[in-house]
């Protein structure tokens, strides 16, 4: 199996309000769209149809559900017509000092709407207002170009992150 090292950013510390949101929780909602901040009335095989769309392979939704379970803060959104997810983000971290940004995702046939930026937004907002300073996320090179508008850039002090690799022997 190929792992694939993704590169590490670091947030530009710069100040985010709901006053400067790209898209507000009231367009939103004009739009047919609902933010939702918990995993109530999440539909995990949903979420995980989302996640195969945009190329991550299928998870296990135990598994999903222990993640989320553990996560946090989490954002995403329903498109209110069909009641499934089309966007979604979440963080993990140590609720004081660290968090990184995981699971950054948006419906293919939602993309290019603002959905993906309306989730980092108020997701990097939540971790700010928690005192969370030191925000990292792991990106796909492909997509660098999304995160750099909201405040993220390669980290300046020139630190890579490492993956963890287990091989094993077939015999």
């Amino acid at each position: 199996r190929n792992l694939t090292v993704f590169s590490q950013i670091q947030p530009i510390p710069i100040p985010i309000t709901t006053t400067n949101l790209s898209i507000s929780d009231e367009s939103l909602r004009t739009k047919g769209f609902n933010l939702h901040r918990t995993i109530t009335d999440l539909n995990l095989d949903h979420l995980n149809s989302v996640f195969v769309a945009v190329g991550f392979p299928r998870r296990d939704t135990e598994k999903i559900q222990i993640a989320l379970e553990n996560t946090d803060s989490l954002l995403w959104i329903e498109y209110e017509k069909t009641k499934r997810p089309v966007a979604f983000a979440r963080a993990t971290g140590d609720g004081v000092f660290n968090a990184i940004i995981w699971d950054v995702v948006v419906d293919p046939n939602f993309q290019g709407i603002g959905l993906g930026k309306a989730v980092m937004e108020r997701l990097v907002t939540e971790l700010l207002r928690k005192g969370i300073t030191n925000i990292a996320l792991y990106s796909e090179p492909r997509v660098l170009g999304f995160y750099r508008p909201l405040g993220f850039v390669a980290d300046p002090d020139g630190i890579r992150g490492m993956v963890y690799s287990r091989r094993r022997n077939k015999k």
